[in-house]
């Protein structure tokens, strides 16, 4: 019986060291790099008495492990207080474009883009009060590059009743990766 318990336990010490050689080694998480800026954007579909501007900050974070770049977009608002709440016509369409791109002396060109439309429902979302203050952070973008990569973002912003589609507005890129 002792040489039953003996194998056992030394079987059980020798299942244990693989499993801890075996174990994956914990990975970091990638540093991200960010830049943000901020436009006041008029609504162009409302030409009345109250303040229409909303002030629009964007946040471009770009990360690298390896080959691998990783991006996203972290955009906040804060709109306006005369609507209604919850009004679903404020935009006609609404998106942000988060961009990487090599980073290279004159045009940057882009390795992958992806326009995220999940804005325009966040945006056109009040508090019970009416007020269009908000955030929606991007699912993140990757896709391998060479050094010198960054993320970069637009945003699109289609006022209802103005009848000029798309405006486009730009904001400052995250540093390079």
């Amino acid at each position: 019986m002792n040489t039953i318990k003996q194998t056992a336990a030394a079987a059980a010490l020798a299942l244990a060291a693989v499993a801890a050689t075996a174990a994956p080694a914990a990975t970091a998480a990638p540093a991200y790099k960010c830049a943000s800026s901020t436009n006041d954007i008029d609504d162009s579909g409302y030409d009345g008495p109250w303040p229409d501007n909303w002030k629009v900050t964007v946040k471009t974070c770009a990360a690298r492990s390896g080959s691998t770049v990783y991006a996203y977009a972290e955009v906040k608002w804060d709109g306006t207080r005369f609507r209604e709440v919850d009004d679903p016509t404020i935009f006609d369409g609404a998106k942000v474009r988060v961009q990487i791109k090599l980073s290279r002396e004159g045009t940057d060109p882009v390795v992958i883009e992806r326009d995220f439309t999940e804005l325009e429902r966040r945006m056109e979302d009040s508090t019970s009060g009416g007020n269009y203050d908000g955030s929606y952070r991007t699912p993140t973008l990757s896709h391998r590059a060479g050094p010198g990569a960054l993320a970069d973002s637009v945003l699109f912003l289609d006022w209802h009743g103005d009848g000029r589609g798309y405006g486009r507005h730009e904001y400052t890129g995250s540093p390079t990766v």
